[in-house]
């Protein structure tokens, strides 16, 4: 017992040698194994039960710790905590992820990159759920389950389909600016330590007093923003799929700590009512000359985790979490997604999700409301009521966050009234949608050759397009940001499918 003494079962029960097993042995060696031989019959039951739900997307995933650092007095625009004070510092879990493909797949595939942060305040956990590109594919919700579908695998072949994607998007071309974006040098970023993070939708910095200011949020590598060619992340691809894990990882314990600064716009409701584009539309941005940059923090990446499967792999992000003094929008896509990444969650991890070590909120929690379920940590509130109104006097449980303040809990405004009435809304396709992928497709010409590698980059994509019918239908979509796009990339596609 001496090399293994330190081994015992689950529940404590001390065993001689971990890799011993019970048998009724013959002479020849071999032997029937027991039903007593608890060591091998848990050891067996746990194995087959290791692996929990992939996620339906962002399943292969970067992450680590650190701390957002606020810059500056935030309270003229925001009750938030931990805003207030220039200097403050909030600890940080940071996991970033691609998109659509699986556990498995490769760093560096052409995609969206997920940001999910959760920042442990002093009122309780902020998660903001970004991506690194400004805009999104959809501004409707219900086209949420069906655009990620159409990035995914074929039904009947189970391969990744050009034929789905494109045709998805010519059906929903609300996307085009997003889909220039992801085609350009930005979709393969050369590290998550060298890419941006950007909100997307907008939110709503609150004050105590009811009074509130729209933000969207932005998050500048203080690396420099860095990406692939198209060659260079194949290459890389083939030779080492997990690159970006280990660059993170191995720069971490190198003590080069990856830092961002974190911006905000701000406008005023006035503002947004008459503004020339709709403030909830995620397809669209705010241009930085009619809502500056304000910075607020500065958020440093500084500890990699113990355990990659208790700290990031069971990591629950949602927009849904949030602290007094931030709120949601009106924005149609980020309304849907507060449901559905918490639900996800309670799919993935179980309903007391909430209480796994990093998710649980480092602030006092007290909701007797929500208790029972599968894998409960802790005392269960003891005998406190778990119902409204009662008039018997809570136990310790309420007593250790007593002094709270129910009115910070107020994250709504009134102003959500001037967005309309109730009503059963389809959003229509206008020369609006093409303004801002035009703009972009002037900035991306001020860099030599980066035109060029975006019609390459689209007609390596097009080209895998069956239906001549659908690869000018792709065509046109692109004329309609750019005449000369357009015929540039219908050249190098059916160049590329005659080759």
């Amino acid at each position: 017992m001496s090399a293994d003494k330190y081994y015992t079962l689950a529940e404590g029960c001390p065993f001689a040698s971990s890799s011993t097993a019970v048998l009724m042995r013959n002479r020849q060696g071999g032997g029937l194994g027991l039903l007593q031989d608890t060591q091998l019959i848990e050891t067996l039951a746990h194995f087959s039960r290791e692996r929990i739900p992939e996620r339906v997307v962002h399943a292969k995933a970067i992450g680590a710790y650190g701390e957002f650092e606020a810059i500056g007095d935030c309270s003229d625009i925001t009750s938030a905590s931990f805003l207030k004070k220039d200097g403050k510092k909030t600890p940080v879990l940071l996991r970033v992820s691609t998109v659509g493909p699986e556990s498995g797949s490769a760093d560096t595939s052409r995609d969206v990159h997920g940001w999910g942060m959760k920042m442990y305040t002093d009122e309780g956990n902020l998660d903001w759920v970004f991506n690194n590109t400004p805009v999104f594919f959809i501004r409707d919700p219900i086209k949420f389950p069906s655009m990620n579908r159409s990035h995914k695998r074929h039904p009947k072949s189970h391969l990744p389909d050009a034929n789905m994607f494109w045709d998805f998007h010519v059906g929903n071309p609300e996307g085009i600016h997003q889909l220039l974006v992801l085609f350009s040098d930005r979709g393969t970023p050369q590290s998550v330590r060298f890419l941006n993070s950007y909100s997307g939708h907008t939110y709503k910095f609150t004050k105590e007093d009811g009074s509130f200011k729209y933000i969207k949020i932005h998050m500048k590598t203080c690396q420099g923003v860095k990406n692939f060619t198209q060659e260079e992340a194949t290459k890389i691809a083939g030779e080492d799929p997990d690159y970006m894990i280990r660059d993170m990882f191995e720069a971490i314990e190198r003590e080069e700590y990856p830092s961002w600064n974190v911006f905000v716009q701000v406008m005023d409701p006035s503002e947004a009512e008459n503004y020339k584009w709709n403030i909830f539309d995620m397809t669209k941005v705010w241009p930085h000359t009619d809502f500056p940059l304000r910075k607020i923090g500065k958020m440093t990446l500084n500890r990699n985790p113990g355990n990659y499967f208790a700290d990031i792999e069971q990591a629950a992000f949602s927009p849904s979490n949030m602290v007094p003094g931030f709120s949601a929008s009106a924005d149609p896509v980020l309304q849907a997604r507060l449901f559905a990444y918490p639900d996800a969650a309670r799919y993935r991890l179980g309903v007391n999700y909430q209480q796994i070590p990093t998710n649980a909120a480092k602030a006092p929690v007290y909701c007797p409301f929500q208790r029972d379920g599968k894998m409960r940590m802790d005392g269960n509130y003891g005998g406190d009521p778990n119902y409204v109104n009662s008039s018997l006097q809570p136990t310790k449980f309420y007593q250790e966050i007593k002094g709270g303040s129910p009115q910070s809990l107020s994250l709504h405004t009134e102003h959500e009234q001037w967005v309309g009435e109730v009503t059963t809304f389809t959003s229509h396709i206008t020369d609006d949608d093409f303004v801002q992928p035009a703009a972009l497709w002037e900035v991306i010409g001020r860099e030599p050759g980066h035109q060029d590698r975006v019609i390459a980059n689209l007609a390596g994509s097009i080209s895998g397009v069956k239906s001549s019918k659908l690869r000018h239908e792709v065509y046109t979509l692109f004329s309609h940001v750019n005449q000369d796009l357009g015929t540039k990339v219908m050249k190098a596609t059916e160049a590329a499918i005659k080759h």
